[in-house]
C-alpha cells in the first residue's frame, strides 16, 4: 500500500465521507438502549456478531441469555478498555474484532471495529509499528488500535466509528494487490 498523502490526517480530510453501511445505521439505531440499560440480550448479542462475522454463529450459538446478559453487564460496567474486551472475548465464538465490532454498534462515539484494512493503513502512516499485516489481533493492539481512532476522533472532531470507517473505505480505494497475501501491507 502505498501512501497518497502525507500523514493520515491530511488522507481523511481529504476522503471523509460520513455517509456509512446502511446495516450498521440499523444496527446502532436498534441497539441505542444497550448502553443505558447496561447489558445485551442474546437477540441483541447474534445480532452484532453476524453482522461483524456470520462464520463462527455455531459458537455464538452456543451461549446462553444468561451468560451473555452477565457478561455483557459486568463488561459494559467496566473501565478498562483490557478487561472490557477481554470479559467479550470470554464469550464463544467471539474475537478481538468481533468484542469490538460489539461496542462499535453500542457506542460508535467512542469505538471503531478493529479490521485488516484500517490497521494496514494506521502502519502505512506509522501510527502503529507491529503486524503489517494488520491479522492475530491481542489485546495490546486493541488498546492501541483505539488510543490512534480515538487521537484522530478527537482532531477531527468526529466519532471514532466515523474514523474506522473511512480508514477502512480509504484503504479499499488505494490498495494494491490482494489483501490477504504476504505483500498486501
Amino acid at each position: 500500500m502505498k501512501k497518497e498523502y502525507e500523514t493520515i490526517d491530511e488522507a481523511l480530510k481529504n476522503n471523509f465521507n460520513t455517509n456509512t453501511n446502511n446495516k450498521a445505521l440499523i444496527l446502532i439505531e436498534e441497539l441505542k438502549d444497550v448502553k443505558s440499560k447496561g447489558y445485551f440480550t442474546r437477540v441483541e448479542f447474534l445480532k452484532m456478531c453476524m453482522w461483524k462475522s456470520p462464520r463462527p454463529k455455531k459458537f455464538y450459538l452456543e451461549n446462553s441469555e444468561d451468560t451473555i446478559q452477565n457478561v455483557s453487564r459486568i463488561a459494559l460496567a467496566e473501565i478498562s478498555e483490557n478487561v472490557k474486551i477481554e470479559l467479550l472475548t470470554s464469550l464463544r465464538g467471539v474475537s478481538i474484532p468481533v468484542g469490538s465490532a460489539i461496542l462499535t454498534l453500542i457506542e460508535p462515539q467512542n469505538y471503531g471495529v478493529i479490521d485488516i484494512r484500517v490497521w494496514q493503513t494506521l502502519h502505512t502512516y506509522g501510527l502503529v509499528n507491529t503486524k503489517p499485516q494488520g491479522r492475530g489481533f491481542t489485546t495490546q493492539d486493541w488498546i492501541t488500535y483505539l488510543e490512534k481512532l480515538r487521537e484522530l476522533a478527537h482532531k477531527l472532531k468526529t466519532s471514532v466509528r466515523d474514523i474506522e470507517i473511512n480508514l477502512f473505505f480509504y484503504h479499499k480505494k488505494i490498495q494494491e494487490g490482494n489483501l490477504y497475501t504476504k505483500g498486501a501491507a
